[in-house]
């Protein structure tokens, strides 16, 4: 993956400081009015520090608009944050710097100024508080012009300026174990497009997502305690500039080049902070209905046509310019979680793989009701759960998870609706790979095609008129979907581990999702894309990387079985590869978990002590689910006039993108440096005129027959219409004693030796070298009645020359002829009727 690093510099700082000092330029944006980027995104940050307090002035990328904040580092065990909702110019922020600077002459002015990359949050340990900040970011992927970005370091600066520390060693230890969460590692960011949620939400959002205290959806941001605690009491929106919801996944972006057409493929997995631990200690589901190793993963393909998420308006006569939404935007989510269902796994003992106990039975299923009702609300219907554990197994481990989840989603159906019922479907994906009797991708691929054939993905525009075009039917005109599509409901996958036969299971879903989306933008003739293409090949790379992550976060280990080991066409390190992924999972989740749990609670803000101010709510045991959660959550008509009312207002990308105050180049753009299909190895520039979703050649699997010569000598079975010797099932034994050739095994030594000391050709063969030898002679002996006599004269002329048969007399008498009728005459002139004829008869 591509990053562009930014970090800050002395020489940075300083010319942001001076920048301030000088006029604010005019909005770039002139298509709409300036009262619509009231709140406009700030991602430029300066920290000024001094003894008394911390001051942060924020700007927005045109250094128009200016915020400032006030941070009181006298308070010893309270955080006094006090926050200036006024936008200042450029002009007037610099008069304030400068009011400020004469106030704080006492104690050392501001300070020297110092860049930092946004505020991550406050924490409190035993003693005063800490404030994190970025000082390092990268940008990893491009969504509407809006980058989104990945935290590369942040520092933890003490807020009082005289730090008093009554117990200092626990005081360092809970610091060292707040470190152990890496926030160097998978955490990403964006000043200006919500990257806690969805495409279709952030672009379409309902109504009752707007009634939320927060701007941003919280179960996937993972710093929410540490800006909870001193933003708990404003009110929303004045906050914004200095909340950065961090979430904590992978964010992968590639770029898929067709004929000259850049299409962008992105990959963003959100991990929920709810019920969010290590491996062993965090499992099944907990009291609110929070799962483990819950992970939503959405894939947004997009034409790259336009940069924003709109098209420049219209020049009409008379009226007002009116943005139009673009329709290049698509996206398709999927979601990852434990069985929810109340089970545990002990590691006390050295076993790599611990026995599964069922803790709690609960006959109503309460915290799996609670789980799926939370998914009604957050997806819609209908919700597809597919159950890849085993089903068969010589020590019932993963079976009794089965038998109880199977239990667990008949007993919630039967009061569900028809039309929002759970659509459950179990498969032992392990069984059908080792039996090798099915094909396990193919089967994958029926699921994938009828889960979104139920579910739908999101796509911002109508169905493009190439389709009627590429049929050649324009009265399909009239039935062309003119609106945009909307996903409801979601795909739940899950293993035992929700690791790698669920990211298996989710490539799949997303490789059909994409045929399905390019589809939708008009960029492919069919949705059924093929294996070993340049776009299928992206994909699968940006998948494994996905699994690689989410499998490191929660058993600090990659994944053991991927893609290709499914497909039966594994790597040749692949088995010594697996074996040292095993060995580091054992390895993490016997010695290393206890202090990987410990420290995610404590960035969390989880403490050991449940707290009883707000049980759970207990719902009734039929009705489990609330009614207006099973009602259609996105609909057709709210939601593009929500998309129109999105693209009038947000509109203060050009800033961010273009970055017109500094001098950039072109070649260093982050679009130009993303990873494409282009990149990968073996390709060049003349690659460009190759469309990315045909098949590579693959080797003909068909032996040449000069091998079929050589398995008669050496007596080896005949090759099958595939090339491949016929395999029959046998016993264990069979295959033991085929192992060793008896005497009468054509495959024997002796049978060998006799072979070649009695040449036998068989009577098929010889049949079949004498019809070649004698093809010719067929020819010389066939009837020729029917050619005309001059056409075998002529023939019979021309083969006996050929063998030197030439008849003196004849060519005498011919050139005595010739001779005579070349006498010239008194008029100098050539007598003879025949001159021509015998000139030719002479020449032959």
């Amino acid at each position: 993956m591509d990053r562009q690093s930014d970090q800050p510099s002395s020489s940075t700082g300083c010319s942001m400081a001076n920048g301030l000092q000088g006029k604010a330029p005019e909005s770039l944006d002139k298509s709409i009015p300036l009262s619509a980027n009231t709140n406009p995104a700030f991602n430029k940050f300066i920290l000024y520090e001094n003894k008394l307090r911390f001051y942060i002035v924020a700007s927005n990328a045109s250094d128009s608009r200016h915020r400032i904040i006030k941070v009181d580092r006298t308070l010893q065990g309270d955080l006094a944050v006090v926050e200036d909702d006024t936008d200042y110019s450029g002009k007037q922020m610099s008069n304030m710097l400068k009011m400020l600077e004469d106030g704080n002459k006492g104690s050392g002015g501001l300070g020297k100024p110092r860049v930092i990359f946004g505020i991550a949050g406050f924490i409190k340990f035993t003693a005063g508080w800490y404030m994190i900040v970025l000082s390092k970011r990268s940008v990893v992927a491009l969504l509407g012009g809006y980058y989104l970005y990945h935290c590369e370091n942040t520092e933890m600066i003490p807020v009082p300026s005289n730090h008093k520390i009554e117990r200092p060693a626990e005081e360092q230890r809970l610091v060292n174990t707040f470190k152990q969460v890496d926030m160097s590692k998978n955490f990403y960011f964006s000043y200006s497009y919500d990257i806690t949620s969805t495409l279709q939400n952030n672009l379409t959002k309902p109504e009752r997502f707007n009634a939320t205290r927060w701007p941003f959806n919280d179960r996937y941001v993972w710093n929410f305690h540490m800006i909870a605690g001193p933003f708990k009491d404003s009110p929303p929106g004045i906050h914004r500039p200095w909340l950065l919801p961090l979430i904590h996944g992978h964010v992968d972006q590639a770029k898929l080049t067709v004929l000259g057409r850049v299409v962008f493929v992105t990959l963003i997995a959100r991990r929920s902070r709810h019920y969010a631990g290590a491996r062993y200690l965090t499992r099944g589901v907990n009291e609110e209905g929070n799962v483990a190793n819950e992970v939503e993963t959405e894939q947004i393909v997009s034409e790259a046509l336009t940069t924003p998420f709109y098209f420049p308006p219209a020049r009409p006569s008379t009226g007002e310019r009116q943005r139009r939404p673009s329709p290049h935007y698509t996206s398709y989510v999927q979601y990852r979680g434990s069985i929810p269902i109340y089970w545990t796994q002990e590691t006390t003992s050295m076993t790599p793989r611990p026995p599964i106990e069922i803790s709690v039975v609960d006959p109503f299923f309460v915290a799996a009701s609670r789980h799926f009702d939370d998914l009604f609300a957050r997806y819609g219907t209908p919700i597809t759960v597919l159950n890849l554990i085993k089903r068969r197994e010589p020590q019932p481990r993963e079976s009794k998870l089965l038998e109880e989840y199977t239990q667990c989603v008949k007993y919630l159906n039967q009061f569900l609706p028809d039309e929002c019922k759970i659509v459950y479907r179990d498969w032992d994906m392990s069984r059908a790979y080792k039996e090798k009797t099915q094909d396990v991708i193919s089967y994958l691929e029926d699921i994938a095609e009828v889960s979104i054939q139920m579910t739908g993905f999101f796509h911002s525009g109508p169905e493009p008129l190439a389709h009627c075009l590429h049929n050649g039917n324009f009265e399909e005109d009239v039935n062309r979907r003119r609106s945009i599509l909307l996903q409801n409901g979601v795909c739940r996958t899950n293993c035992v581990d929700c690791l790698d036969r669920t990211n298996a299971a989710q490539f799949v879903f997303g490789k059909r999702a994409l045929g399905h989306q390019l589809y939708a933008l008009g960029i492919v003739a069919s949705p059924n894309l093929s294996f070993d293409s340049d776009a299928v090949n992206m994909l699968t790379e940006m998948y494994h990387d996905h699994g690689d992550t989410i499998a490191l976060q929660y058993t600090g280990s990659a994944l053991v079985n991927r893609v290709e080991t499914y497909r039966r066409m594994p790597h040749w390190n692949s088995h010594s590869r697996d074996i040292i992924e095993n060995i580091r999972r054992f390895y993490a989740n016997s010695l290393l978990d206890a202090d990987k749990q410990a420290a995610i609670n404590l960035f969390l803000g989880v403490t050991a002590e449940r707290s009883l101010v707000h049980p759970p709510k207990r719902g009734q045991y039929q009705q489990w689910f609330q009614k207006q959660h099973l009602q259609i959550l996105y609909e057709v008509t709210e939601c593009s006039s929500a998309l129109r009312d999105f693209v009038s207002i947000r509109g203060d990308f050009w800033s961010e993108y273009y970055r017109p105050l500094l001098f950039t180049s072109l070649g260093k753009h982050f679009a130009y440096s993303m990873n494409s299909t282009l990149k990968l190895p073996g390709k060049t520039m003349k690659d460009i005129a190759y469309s990315p979703f045909l098949p590579h050649s693959t080797h003909s699997v068909h032996h040449p027959r000069l091998m079929a010569g050589v398995r008669r000598w050496i007596g080896t079975y005949p090759s099958s219409q595939h090339g491949f010797p016929k395999k029959t099932l046998g016993s264990k034994q069979d295959v033991l004693k085929s192992d060793i050739p008896s005497s009468d095994d054509p495959r024997s030594s002796a049978a060998l030796a006799k072979r070649l000391l009695h040449p036998d050709v068989p009577v098929e063969e010889q049949t079949e070298y004498l019809k070649y030898v004698d093809q010719c002679y067929a020819l010389l002996d066939a009837c020729n009645d029917e050619a005309e006599p001059e056409d075998k004269e002529m023939y019979e002329r021309f083969v006996g020359k050929s063998k030197g048969i030439v008849e003196e007399s004849n060519s005498a008498d011919v050139y005595v002829t010739y001779c005579e009728t070349m006498l010239v005459t008194e008029d100098i002139g050539i007598c003879g009727e025949d001159l021509v004829a015998t000139y030719t008869q002479w020449l032959g």
